[in-house]
């Protein structure tokens, strides 16, 4: 179990998060919500990067700013800069907490199994520079699945990934969560895929938690319109997952310059003898 209590954090006199209480059990949970209401800041309050008020918790014990070592995997959004490490060196690294001066064998099957998990075995001996950016994120999720979490933290974890690596990841990424028993946070953009994959949804809206549940409870037209200010229909799929459509709105004069341009045609010129509409 981990469990946050009235957890704060201020970037100088500005409030970020106010007094946030969330558990969570190991499953995969969505953090949903527009930019700028601290998804990002609260995974990194988690992780004891940023020194906040409050408590996290993971199994009855109070995990300090700097010592969640073994037992938190932060994946941030921005990976930074690769270097000239190859991808295999790069996984390794990302042991590091455990790893010796001597690479062992054992290290190295976890390391290429991760790889195999990931269907990106192939690149183990490319260099990180040389790689795509959805192949650099491919390793960076990579690097955090080989530390064996208990806890693991990702923010935006497909945001530069194609339909189908996204959709590879989230199995991966649920599989993991079931069979390692992991408690996973996923801070997301898209709601469909918050809702496809996601055992439980947390809505942060202005540094608080708007709501928090399973997803076809959450994703309501109502919240839609509350958290992000957009009007949108949720239907309902074949497999009983929300499916969110966005409404296209324009404003009144819009609608009537887009009427005309369709519906009436602009006087014709005479232009040396020929006609031009």
């Amino acid at each position: 179990m981990l469990a946050v209590r009235n957890l704060s954090f201020s970037y100088g006199q500005k409030s970020v998060l106010l007094d946030i209480n969330l558990d969570c059990k190991p499953m995969l949970t969505a953090i949903i919500g527009p930019n700028a209401t601290g998804k990002s800041t609260f995974l990194k309050c988690i992780a004891g990067l940023l020194k906040h008020r409050g408590k996290v918790i993971l199994n009855g014990k109070r995990i300090y700013d700097g010592d969640s070592t073994g037992q938190v995997s932060y994946l941030p959004q921005d990976n930074g800069t690769p270097i000239a490490l190859t991808v295999l060196e790069a996984v390794l690294l990302g042991m590091h907490q455990s790893l010796s001066w001597r690479v062992s064998q054992k290290d190295l099957d976890l390391a290429f199994g991760v790889l195999e998990d990931l269907g990106i075995e192939e690149l183990s001996t490319r260099l990180l520079n040389q790689l795509s950016g959805g192949q650099q994120q491919m390793v960076s999720i990579a690097q955090s699945l080989v530390r064996e979490p208990q806890v693991l933290l990702m923010d935006e974890p497909t945001s530069s990934l194609d339909l189908y690596r996204q959709l590879e990841i989230f199995n991966l990424i649920k599989k993991v969560t079931y069979e390692k028993n992991i408690i996973t946070l996923v801070a997301l953009h898209d709601l469909n895929l918050a809702a496809r994959y996601a055992d439980r949804m947390v809505v942060m809206s202005k540094g608080t938690i708007y709501d928090a549940g399973e997803p076809y409870a959450i994703l309501t037209e109502d919240m839609i319109k509350t958290v992000y200010g957009v009007h949108a229909d949720v239907y309902m799929d074949r497999d009983g997952l929300p499916v969110v459509v966005p409404k296209v709105s324009s404003s009144p004069a819009k609608r009537i310059q887009h009427r005309d341009t369709l519906g009436q045609r602009q006087p014709e010129k005479a232009l040396g003898g020929v006609l031009t509409p």
